[in-house]
């Protein structure tokens, strides 16, 4: 199972979110992240994850807890992902060729742009909270089991 990191940037009531450009989850706006490489820290990878996709640094991060993305018809899918929220970044998002970020009021988020798990975990994460949750999809990455 590949251990990944999101990481929701959240700045004067507003959430970064990134639309993806180009491989998994193409199309669909997520926080910047991606998967932690061999004898890399969690929180570096998500530090450098941010980094790359969107152009800012993360200067505060804080956990928030896992979310398990189980794909039975495709395992190598599969993964455990470490949610993070920044509260300080410095530098301004920029686009990159894998994504394309934008600032969203707090209480305006697009879900339905979104992974269709998303709506289910993410305003706790939002508003100060934790997770800890598994979800399944099936062959076409469509949500068929969610576990809240």
């Amino acid at each position: 199972m590949k251990v990944t990191t999101l990481c929701y940037p959240i700045i004067d009531g507003k959430v970064l979110l990134a639309k993806k450009k180009r491989g998994f989850g193409v199309g669909k706006l997520n926080g910047p992240g991606g998967k932690v490489e061999p004898g890399e820290s969690i929180e570096a990878a998500c530090r450098r994850e941010v980094f790359e996709e969107v152009g800012v640094a993360c200067v505060t991060i804080e956990s928030r807890g896992t979310v398990e993305f189980v794909f039975p018809a495709k395992p190598e899918w599969n993964q455990i992902c470490h949610i993070f929220v920044a509260t300080q970044i410095q530098g301004d998002p920029i686009e990159s060729d894998e994504m394309l970020p934008a600032w969203y009021p707090l209480d305006q988020i697009p879900y339905q742009e979104m992974w269709e798990d998303d709506p289910y975990w993410l305003p706790n994460v939002l508003s100060g909270g934790n997770v800890s949750t598994k979800f399944y999809f099936d062959k076409d990455a469509k949500l068929i089991k969610p576990e809240v």
